[in-house]
């Protein structure tokens, strides 16, 4: 809590005399008149209710007497800022809106105007007014029940710290109790607090500590809530009306309608007199302020993550301060922290980055889609989150819908940070089987003579050594055609060949493959157990987009894997500053890192994201899962990686994205390259305008250059040749049109299938009634259906499916 200066201070704000210490007669004298004055007052006010008054003076006493003075005061509740990592504010969290501030950032005039109206002989008692305690002893004795209280101002704060300290409904109950009892209870903390504080002292914990109504605890959120000012610019009508507002604020609160406005305005003008009366202001300005019109600037104070600008960046670091033990011992202590401790959480939001995502998602997705489009962009090297956005908009529906432009879940994050349980990551977990091969001595041109249907039937064990081979099970190349041919590692990886990675997984073994994973982050988004089947490498895990973007990252960043981080810094209320430190290890060898950048740089140039890039040296791999149930782009700089996933929210398996509507514009089948892509690409156009490009380290060709393939074409050889010659990925004059449908679609004539979109964005809309036979005329490729395939549900588990809301109700 934030107390005054220890100087003394008239009402007014003039300079006063250090204040002086009390005698010790004067001080038992008025020990001895309040528990005198106590005593009458509990007889004059039980005795028209029960007799024997002076049993009730008796207990009366002794409870005064063996009440402790000394008043535990805990911290009050203040707001947490929320802060980009320029420092601007982005949300806040709170429950109790309130701003701390000391007496120096209170206008005199608020000082004068609170005394006046609650205590006219603040400075001049010990904590008891005896005038207006016998005042009220005798309206109350008439009574027979307590109708007006006489209270001063330093039991008005004892009562208010002993709301705050209650911790059940009980004990907020006693702290409002009409009794005697807790008048003497308070009458007794008050004399401890003013032998502890100076006056002005008190006064500012009272006018922090007190409600003004409107949702405005202390006056420094009450003035920026009635008038969107600061406690220190009141002017004399405003802090005439706040004043007013504190002793009934909910029959004053001007939020609720014009009858409660017009009763603040009559308070205004009671405080008003009672200034001018005890010639606090000339009363002539008193009657001036009068006449003034209330002039209320209701400035709301949103809080929480459903009224941020970014509410999908809050909520990922509201759950991530509740989730990491970094951050307290218990939940319970972390979220109090977070509610009620008032910090200054600095993140890693940069506005740029995350306005380019938001603006790039909603160019191609709408919020009312059933298809949801979500991306994450991660700092290569030590795991920022720069940007999280979603196609939908925080919140819920109207009416209570599961369907709509709103949703609560934090698509881009996983399920400990608010998300679901995500999407099959598909072909981008390819990057793992890659890795692994380089590491394990693979060459860039070595690869197999692939079948054109492969079985699963042997040589897969999990990390328990337990085998997971599915002999029944058949694989193809997505598209379904079962076309095989030759493949070595760079032009299985451009053209996402399904088959070509199961072999390759089989080969450098299952169980390396998921270590690699698990190194680099890798986690299924709804906290389950990574699966650890035959077909890992082709994505069949759910993953959500920060963990995706992060492990991407570390190839960005050299092998360097960090730990998404959305905290940078915590500043206390006390000014103790804490800053977070990126969490980060090794776990992929640099040379192997260089050497999987130069294969997926070749993804843009030569790969399923041919004819698409962000004229700067980039990296990546589509995905695309059997029966189009989502589709996926991960890529990165050496500057920044993202990841986008688009799938129903109804239920990828139920609802796959083939025949629909997205963003207005009609889809035969989506792929990969086919909306992620463009999202990414656009995204990360806009997040690096203005950030110098930086090139990849070239691989050791020496170490993963060369190699062989059976029936590999000498253009289709890697040997003396960088696909990072069209790394802008966009087309040139000359080449040759290729196919866009089925990702892992083999070329015709023995050639590389690659992607192209005409024009000069990488995406071709398809309108609902489309003539395909004159778009094949052409040389455009068209979209087509296909039945799904026999192992579209590549690991045969049953459950529910991604965002399907029943899991939820379970």
């Amino acid at each position: 809590m934030t107390s005054g200066s220890d100087g003394r201070r008239t009402p007014g704000g003039e300079a006063a005399p250090r204040r002086r210490e009390r005698p010790v007669p004067a001080g038992l004298a008025v020990l001895g008149l309040a528990g005198v004055a106590g005593g009458v007052l509990v007889a004059g006010l039980a005795l028209p209710a029960v007799g024997g008054a002076g049993v009730f003076t008796r207990d009366a006493s002794r409870n005064f007497f063996e009440t402790p003075s000394a008043l535990r005061e805990a911290p009050l509740p203040e707001r947490t800022r929320l802060l980009d990592k320029d420092g601007r504010q982005f949300a806040q969290f709170y429950v109790q809106n309130r701003r701390s501030v000391d007496i120096t950032r209170i206008a005199p005039v608020m000082l004068k105007a609170i005394v006046a109206i609650e205590d006219a002989r603040f400075y001049e008692h010990a904590g008891l007014d005896l005038r207006g305690t016998l005042r009220a002893m005798i309206a109350n004795t008439r009574a027979g029940e307590i109708k007006q209280g006489g209270s001063s101002l330093t039991q008005q704060l004892v009562k208010n710290i002993l709301l705050q300290n209650a911790r059940s409904d009980g004990e907020r109950d006693s702290a409002r109790a009409p009794s005697i009892r807790r008048k003497l209870q308070e009458l007794r903390y008050a004399m401890g607090l003013e032998r502890k504080y100076s006056k002005d002292q008190i006064l500012v914990r009272y006018l922090n500590i007190a409600y003004f109504g409107g949702g405005a605890f202390g006056v420094e959120a009450a003035a920026r809530r009635f008038f969107g000012t600061s406690a220190a610019e009141l002017t004399l009508a405003q802090a005439a009306t706040l004043a007013g507002a504190v002793r009934t604020p909910s029959v004053t609160d001007p939020t609720l309608g014009p009858e409660q406005r017009e009763r603040l305005r009559s308070r205004r003008g009671l405080v008003l007199d009672r200034m001018a009366r005890l010639r606090m202001v000339p009363p002539a300005r008193a009657a001036a302020a009068k006449a003034e019109p209330l002039a209320l600037d209701l400035r709301p104070e949103p809080g929480g993550c459903a009224e941020s600008e970014y509410p999908f960046f809050c909520l990922y670091v509201q759950r991530e301060i509740a989730v990491n033990p970094a951050f307290g011992q218990t939940r319970a202590e972390r979220e109090r922290r977070l509610y009620r401790d008032g910090l200054e959480i600095t993140t890693t939001l940069d506005r740029r980055m995350q306005a380019a995502a938001q603006k790039a998602i909603a160019e191609y997705v709408h919020p009312r889609d059933h298809q949801v489009a979500a991306e994450a962009m991660v700092e290569p090297g030590t795991g920022r989150i720069r940007a999280i956005a979603a196609s939908k908009k925080y919140g819920l529906n109207a009416g209570g819908k599961d369907q709509g432009a709103h949703t609560t879940f934090n698509l881009a994050a996983d399920i400990a940070h608010g998300g679901g349980q995500g999407f099959q990551a598909g072909s981008t977990f390819k990057v793992f089987t890659l890795a692994t091969a380089l590491a394990k001595g693979w060459r860039f041109d070595q690869g197999f003579d692939t079948p054109g249907a492969f079985s699963p039937s042997s040589g897969y064990r999990d990390c328990t050594g337990k085998n997971v081979s599915v002999p029944d099970a058949v694989v193809h190349n997505a598209g379904g055609e079962g076309r095989g041919g030759p493949y070595s590692l760079a032009t299985g990886t451009w053209q996402s060949v399904n088959i070509f990675y199961m072999m390759l997984e089989r080969d450098v073994g299952l169980c390396d493959v998921v270590r690699t994973a698990r190194s680099l982050g890798v986690a299924r988004a709804d906290g389950k157990p990574l699966k650890e089947v035959p077909t890992f490498t082709l994505g069949v895990n759910e993953m959500d987009p920060v963990t995706v973007a992060a492990a991407f990252a570390t190839f960005g960043a050299r092998g360097r894997y960090c730990r998404p981080m959305a905290v940078l810094a915590i500043t206390e209320r006390g000014g103790r500053h804490t800053t977070v430190s990126p969490s980060c290890s090794a776990p992929i060898e640099e040379g192997v890192a260089d050497a999987v950048n130069f294969v997926l740089s070749g993804v843009f140039s030569r790969g399923t994201m041919r004819g698409q890039g962000i004229g700067r040296p980039a990296a990546g791999k589509t995905g695309t899962n059997n029966g189009y149930t989502s589709a996926w782009f991960a890529g990165y700089t050496p500057e920044l990686a993202a990841a986008v996933s688009l799938g129903d929210i109804r239920g990828a398996y139920k609802h796959p994205l083939n025949g629909v509507e997205i963003g207005g514009r009609s889809y035969g089948g989506v792929q990969g390259a086919t909306l992620p892509g463009p999202i990414w690409v656009t995204s990360m156009e806009g997040a690096l305008r203005d950030v110098p490009a930086t090139s990849f380290t070239p691989p050791d060709h020496s170490r993963f250059g060369g190699g062989t393939t059976p029936g590999l074409a000498p253009e289709d050889q890697l040997t003396g040749r960088d696909p990072a010659d069209e790394r802008d990925g966009r087309r040139r004059d000359g080449d040759e049109r290729y196919e866009e449908d089925g990702e892992d679609r083999p070329a015709r004539g023995g050639r590389l299938r690659r992607h192209w979109y005409p024009g000069d964005r990488p995406f071709r809309p398809y309108p609902e009634a489309y003539d395909l036979l004159r778009d094949w005329e052409r040389g455009l490729p068209a979209p087509r259906r296909r039945a799904p395939g026999p192992y579209d549900r590549h690991d045969r588990y049953e459950g529910a499916e991604p965002y399907d809301p029943g899991y939820w109700r379970e």
